[in-house]
């Protein structure tokens, strides 16, 4: 089932796929001249808030977080990356210290450019700096509608709504009547929702009393979308 109708995904979603898709062939050869690919397995870091960047992310296969750790080691996810998507390039175009951290989700397959190589098509390319110029204003509106979320929003409705978030970004190869397997940790959830992992593990329990949601394990399936839009008050 698409929710396109009733839930704006474009305004919890980066839009960095289409970044680096269709360059003239001379920036493409550039970009990809010393790309070189790494496996990471779930949880593995890829960087750390504080360290320098060396060049940029291409998400070839699975799913990374981004995330903040606060002075008492409580974790605060603040985005998660899928397949197709480019992180670690907000610290690289300001030429400062990573401001937040990143480690895959699930076992994930990233591709790395280096540093040297995506400035120097970024340039000389209009093309390209007139995207990242694009994507850039739209993350803006992203983080706005988080912090929205947090500061606005109850415990409950700011879970509702990241299940609908996720139960999105783990469709793959979907078709109509499919169910969707969100495969998050309870841990992972309250550092999304900012909350306690108790408090998730309640709520869950409830969402799935009212027939909102499945359990398998740590794995989640949204049986009724329409329940977790209205509990979330998106609809």
């Amino acid at each position: 089932m698409s929710i396109n109708s009733l839930f704006p995904m474009d305004k919890w979603n980066f839009q960095s796929h289409s970044l680096l898709t269709e360059l003239p062939p001379e920036d493409a050869e550039i970009i990809t001249g010393h790309m070189s690919d790494q496996y990471f397995s779930k949880g593995e870091i890829i960087f750390r808030e504080g360290s320098f960047p060396s060049g940029i992310f291409f998400i070839r296969n699975g799913k990374i977080k981004k995330y903040k750790v606060d002075s008492e080691g409580s974790e605060q996810i603040i985005y998660v990356a899928n397949t197709g998507e480019l992180f670690g390039y907000h610290a690289l175009l300001a030429d400062e210290r990573y401001p937040d951290s990143a480690a895959a989700l699930e076992e994930s397959l990233i591709a790395f450019i280096p540093k040297e190589d995506f400035l120097r098509v970024l340039s000389s390319s209009k093309i390209l700096s007139q995207r990242l110029l694009k994507l850039l204003s739209h993350e803006f509106t992203v983080f706005a509608n988080s912090v929205s979320l947090l500061a606005q929003r109850n415990v409950r409705e700011r879970l509702a709504t990241q299940l609908v978030v996720m139960r999105e970004k783990y469709k793959e190869n979907y078709q109509t009547g499919m169910t969707v397997e969100i495969n998050l940790s309870r841990d992972d959830l309250a550092s999304m929702v900012g909350t306690a992992r108790e408090n998730i593990v309640r709520i869950l329990k409830e969402f799935k009393e009212d027939g909102a949601i499945q359990t398998k394990g740590r794995k989640i399936v949204v049986i009724d979308v329409h329940k977790l839009l209205k509990i979330a008050n998106q609809t």
